[in-house]
């Protein structure tokens, strides 16, 4: 039913006998506020997990209204009562106590403590509804609620899964006419319980909370993708919380997990990818964690099958599943923007590459490989269309334009990511060195292309330095001019990784 029919089973009219009266009293609101008291001021116990599994439920089946609107829903009377009157003043409460709620993770209480007869699934009386409401509740708000898989929720903790949906949902509710979300302001302010410094006056709906166990919490849960979502949230709006994390000296617990589902792809649905994508470009936005993660050395990783890794640092790691994924998407889903975010992370990391694992630097060059090949058949297939349009003019000439310039604009980023490492730390990356010029004959091509001209002097300019710096040890007959060598590439290549090895 709609909100205004539903609104009317919660509104009460007193009658006397032959009298009637226009005022009515509003029930609806009374209930959602206790509902709000019942999440907030009753202490979690194996007696109350139950009614406060439910409260949680009941709130997100009050917001289900959206499922039923194709636009995004801007008036509401339950969004009305959730952000003024009564209800305002529970809004840090109720996000705090849902935030503590995804972090304590408490499962159902054994058999003999539940009040309420439980169901085969092991969730209350509107469990199922409420988590299939909610899920589809925050898809429809922030990704628009298209080509998502649907997962079947965790239910080690139903009221973990509950809040944390709830929370989401609130979160994305849009502002009312005369007033932001106060949800929204709470998470994008809330501070550590380390953090004595007062709240400034202009900031609302404030709190406190252990930042300690919600990182350790995120780190857990990342497996599903509304724990990805609030990860998301907390990174991209609240500063206090994105400062923690970049200042952890643990990040391998929370960048893994991100690696992971990019690894994953193909199992994952395309919202969880984007969002740990963005969650990558957020964190390489910063120049202190582009520099921490390649002092991070990891050993063994059992989820990565396409070569053992023994000892790989985490930036090594981090190129290796972006650039995965570039190429699952070259070869599948062909998503222009996911290629643009994937390469927008790598450079923002490469002007701090260091000591690249000689996979990663393989890697690099594979991919430009790649998107050489792609060019030229893309070219050659161009070509032999004009050729036939000119014998038939009936024939409509396929858009080759568009792909040829979505494929230079990708070679060209690619380029940049090469140049920004040779130009801020050649000397750190021999590896790299050693892989282009192995590969030098694929950039030939490229350098009298009017659109890589100026990116490709400046690459061989960088080859030209590395040759030049160990002059003193070559005869002159070996010093390259650009990137090409009268000697054997092997010989010169050694000679170079030998004087960084000792460098």
């Amino acid at each position: 039913m709609s909100e205004e029919e539903l609104q009317l089973h919660f509104t009460y009219e007193e009658k006397s006998p032959g009298s009637y009266s226009s005022d009515s009293e509003d029930l609806l609101e009374e209930l959602i506020c206790c509902l709000m008291q019942l999440i907030t001021d009753i202490p979690l116990l194996d007696i109350t997990y139950e009614i406060s599994l439910e409260a949680v439920s009941t709130m997100v089946v009050f917001l289900s209204c959206q499922l039923f609107h194709k636009e995004v829903l801007r008036e509401s009377i339950s969004h009305k009562y959730l952000m003024q009157g009564r209800c305002l003043s529970y809004t840090s409460k109720l996000v705090k106590t849902l935030l503590y709620n995804f972090i304590r993770q408490e499962k159902p209480p054994p058999p003999g403590a539940h009040v309420f007869p439980q169901q085969s699934d092991g969730g209350g009386l509107l469990y199922g509804l409420a988590s299939g409401v909610a899920t589809g509740l925050w898809t429809v708000f922030t990704l628009g609620g298209v080509g998502s898989k649907q997962q079947t929720p965790e239910l080690s903790s139903p009221l973990a899964n509950q809040s944390l949906l709830l929370l989401l949902v609130l979160a994305n509710l849009t502002d009312a006419p005369d007033a932001p979300n106060p949800y929204r302001q709470a998470i994008m302010s809330f501070k550590n319980t380390q953090d004595n410094s007062p709240f400034p006056s202009s900031v609302p709906h404030a709190f406190q909370i252990n930042f300690n166990s919600l990182y350790t919490a995120l780190c857990e849960q990342q497996t599903s993708d509304q724990a990805t979502l609030l990860l998301y949230t907390l990174l991209h709006q609240n500063s206090n919380i994105r400062t923690y994390m970049l200042a952890r000296t643990d990040m391998e617990n929370l960048v893994l997990p991100i690696l992971e589902i990019l690894y994953h792809v193909e199992e994952r649905n395309s919202h969880h990818v984007y969002m740990a994508l963005i969650i990558l470009l957020i964190l390489t936005e910063d120049d202190g964690f582009n520099r921490s993660i390649h002092e991070v050395i990891l050993k063994n990783i059992t989820w990565y099958s396409e070569r053992v890794l023994t000892e790989i640092s985490l930036g090594s790691l981090l190129i290796l599943v972006v650039i995965r994924t570039i190429q699952y998407n070259m070869t599948r889903t062909r998503d222009k923007y996911l290629h643009t975010n994937c390469l927008a992370a790598l450079a923002n990391m490469s002007a701090q590459f260091r000591s690249l694992h000689q996979y990663a630097a393989q890697r690099i060059i594979s991919l430009f490989s790649l998107l050489s090949k792609k060019h030229n058949k893309v070219l050659e297939q161009a070509t032999q269309s004009l050729r036939g349009s000119l014998s038939s003019n009936d024939v409509p000439l396929p858009d080759y334009a568009q792909d040829l310039n979505v494929i230079e604009e990708v070679i060209r980023m690619m380029l940049e990511i090469i140049n920004s490492c040779l130009t801020n730390s050649l000397h750190h990356n021999p590896n790299l060195v050693y892989a282009l010029l192995y590969k030098r004959d694929l950039f030939e091509q490229f350098r009298t292309h009017p659109s890589f001209q100026d990116i490709m002097q400046n690459i061989d300019l960088k080859h030209c330095t590395v040759c030049a710096s160990v002059h003193h040890l070559i005869p002159p007959q070996v010093i390259c001019k650009r990137i090409c060598v009268t000697t054997t590439l092997r010989t010169l290549s050694i000679i170079i990784i030998l004087i960084f090895v000792s460098l």
